[in-house]
């Protein structure tokens, strides 16, 4: 694989992975209001609402667009429950911010994130 290079500096690019534990089974509604909150945390405008699926095999996911991108949501039950948050915008956000609502939001035992 090529080392990364930036092939284009000039263009605001801002990444954020936050994943954890949570306190209790995750459903579409929960993710729908996630999303939707994290929009007002990172002042994104959104441009639709909320999009959630249900696989039976990998369980819920979800994907909200924004002006300046987007963010995709998954969660699991089994084999252990869990959730994961991919955030790719070009626009600046708090990641701290972000950290600290998804923990509140989901009552998480555990949390981590990495923004890249």
């Amino acid at each position: 694989m090529p080392s990364y290079t930036d092939l284009a500096p000039t263009i605001l690019r801002q990444r954020l992975v936050v994943e954890g534990y949570p306190a209790f089974p995750i459903t579409d509604q929960h993710i729908k209001r996630y999303l939707t909150e994290l929009s007002e945390v990172t002042a994104m405008i959104t441009l639709i609402e909320p999009v959630t699926h249900i696989s039976d095999r990998y369980g819920w996911a979800g994907w909200i667009h924004w002006e300046t991108s987007g963010a995709h949501f998954y969660s699991w039950e089994r084999p252990i429950s869990f959730f994961s948050v991919d955030i790719y915008t070009c626009k600046a956000f708090d990641p701290e911010a972000v950290v600290a609502y998804t923990r509140d939001f989901f009552s998480a035992s555990a949390i981590v994130a990495k923004e890249f």
